[in-house]
């Protein structure tokens, strides 16, 4: 079995699973108890490992783009068996080519728009793994490669609610983000910190769907795991960032719980402190700086949150800070009082957030900080809501 010494991330949220086990049939019930398990064991380790920072000299230098896309064979060692390697031909496998062309898509947007030369600035190569497990609904990277499973292809017709997860592009994107965050700021992955971390996964992972798409600011969807639910699923996808709250509503899956604003903030021990739910805040404040600078989102939104990511953020950032920050970097870039900078005061105005309001010190008491020993504590085994 693969032990990593890295965080993992999963693109789909605990709560997600929890509400199939309280709502689904036995199929759906059973199987997502088994992924549930398997993601909260996942859990305890990053906690564990975050601690340990970056996974700097893990990763292989090759210089340029080079991938290999490998297959478990639905079973759990990792990487598996290798099915394409950089050049090669398609192999008429959906889920391998499609691992294959969104480590591409994301590779070039780093390269191309933000002179990055792979998710380490160093060259690493981009290794992925289809085909694992049985039923395994989600996708993740653990520090050292991508890892994606089928979905529900082994239920009946009638229980299936997520297809394979590389049919979205975006979570490729989402998921090769947390390893350049893993390469730079590093957010610690609990509260506020972890709620950032998924929300420049999300920003950086819709900015590839977008480019891949060739779609603008205001024509982007904002979709986040478009095309991850069958079509029994009332939903459009797992995050919406243009409005966090309306994603999906389903029987079986529950309703999209992400605020859109700071008065909505979500006060949970659960899902490391609510990092898959309040990053709808975040979200939100990217989309309207983006739509209100206009044309691609990449171009100029994309280069403030980059600039932040790589060189202004610690690892306990919370939102007050992400905003203050982003602000100064669109002053860096395009002048103070510019068009953008201004369009980011607006975007973090929007969800609550003054950009120019002095940033208390992080001493545990803000919503979403577990920086004290019993915040820790509380995250890993307290209660849940």
């Amino acid at each position: 079995m693969h032990s990593c010494r890295s965080s993992l991330y999963c693109i789909l949220p605990p709560y997600m699973l929890r509400n199939i086990v309280e709502n689904g049939s036995p199929e759906q019930r059973q199987q997502a108890l088994r992924n549930l398990v398997s993601a909260e064991a996942v859990r305890v380790q990053r906690e564990v490992a975050a601690k340990e920072g970056p996974a700097e000299g893990l990763l292989e230098a090759v210089g340029g783009l080079e991938r290999i896309v490998y297959s478990a064979q639905n079973a759990g060692n990792l990487p598996g068996q290798q099915l394409r390697v950089e050049g090669g031909p398609a192999t008429g496998d959906p889920a391998a080519d499609e691992a294959y062309d969104g480590a591409g898509a994301t590779y070039d947007l780093y390269k191309d728009i933000f002179n990055r030369n792979s998710i380490d600035d160093n060259g690493a190569r981009l290794d992925s793994t289809v085909h694992y497990r049985v039923g395994y609904d989600n996708a993740f990277w653990n520090g050292q490669q991508m890892v994606y499973g089928d979905g529900d292809e082994d239920l009946p017709e009638a229980d299936r609610l997520f297809n394979r997860f590389t049919i979205a592009i975006d979570v490729i994107g989402h998921e090769l983000t947390h390893a350049v965050t893993q390469f730079t700021a590093n957010l610690v992955y609990q509260g506020q910190p972890g709620a950032l971390n998924e929300s420049m996964s999300d920003v950086f992972g819709t900015l590839v769907k977008q480019r891949t798409l060739g779609h603008t600011a205001a024509d982007a969807d904002w979709i986040i795991g478009e095309g991850l639910f069958t079509s029994r699923v009332n939903g459009t996808g797992i995050r919406n960032m243009k409005q966090p709250g309306t994603a999906y509503n389903d029987p079986v899956l529950g309703k999209d719980p992400q605020p859109a604003h700071m008065r909505d903030y979500v006060q949970t021990q659960s899902d490391n402190g609510g990092v898959h739910i309040n990053s709808g805040i975040p979200n939100r404040a990217f989309y309207v700086t983006a739509f209100n600078i206009g044309g691609f989102a990449w171009e100029k939104a994309g280069q403030i949150w980059y600039v932040t990511l790589k060189s202004k953020l610690s690892a306990s950032a919370d939102f007050a800070t992400a905003a203050a920050k982003t602000y100064e970097a669109a002053r860096d870039l395009y002048g103070q009082g510019s068009l953008e900078q201004q369009a980011v005061k607006a975007g973090w105005a929007e969800v609550g957030i003054d950009v120019e309001q002095a940033t208390p010190p992080d001493n545990g008491t803000r919503p979403g900080c577990a920086t004290t020993l019993l915040g820790v504590a509380r995250s890993l085994f307290g209660p849940r809501r």
